[in-house]
């Protein structure tokens, strides 16, 4: 059984040393290399100091209508990009009184604002959240970028009219969304 294994075994070296030995060129050709890039957008980081929009004392402590000189630093995104063609969303919910859920007659826990996102496109996108539409708040790159978004707030009004006066209350809180997607 032993000699019947060394002999099959020095046959197939032999065999496999003629077959290499018949081979007269050599062959090369190209060799396809594949890859892909999938389709990314990402909104970057927010790098202008705090993460919220700070705005303070919201009314005229004399009058107790909403102050007409609100203002809060545009927030900066650095480091966004989009490998393909792409939308940018900007959506936001109007500041409200957090504990005080129902206003009485005169007054208001609703201060409504503009929300904007500049940069991208050459129109930002805007969201009002006083408005029930807001065609404005998607705009469409159609090649891909990478840049810095500025996100700013502005254009503050109280809900139900500006005459009212806002409840009492330390906590009114919204925000602003911004949404980089591949557009289809």
């Amino acid at each position: 059984m032993r000699s019947f294994s060394s002999s099959l075994a020095a046959l197939l070296i032999a065999g496999g040393a003629s077959v290499a030995g018949a081979q007269t060129t050599a062959q090369q050709g190209p060799i396809p290399i594949t890859g892909n890039v999938p389709p990314l957008c990402t909104a970057g980081t927010n790098t202008s100091g705090s993460g919220s929009f700070d705005l303070g004392v919201l009314t005229n402590t004399a009058t107790g209508l909403l102050r007409n000189d609100l203002f809060a630093p545009p927030k900066i995104l650095t480091g966004a990009f989009c490998s393909a063609r792409s939308n940018i969303t900007v959506g936001a919910t109007p500041l409200l009184s957090v504990n005080n859920l129902n206003a009485p007659g005169g007054f208001s826990r609703t201060v409504d604002f503009t929300a904007t996102a500049a940069g991208w496109t050459t129109a930002p996108a805007t969201f009002n959240t006083g408005t029930a539409s807001n065609p404005g708040a998607t705009q469409l790159r159609n090649t891909p970028f990478t840049g810095d978004i500025t996100v700013s707030i502005g254009s503050f009004s109280t809900g139900g009219g500006n005459a009212l006066r806002l409840v009492s209350d330390p906590a009114y809180l919204g925000s602003v969304t911004v949404t980089l997607s591949v557009a289809s």
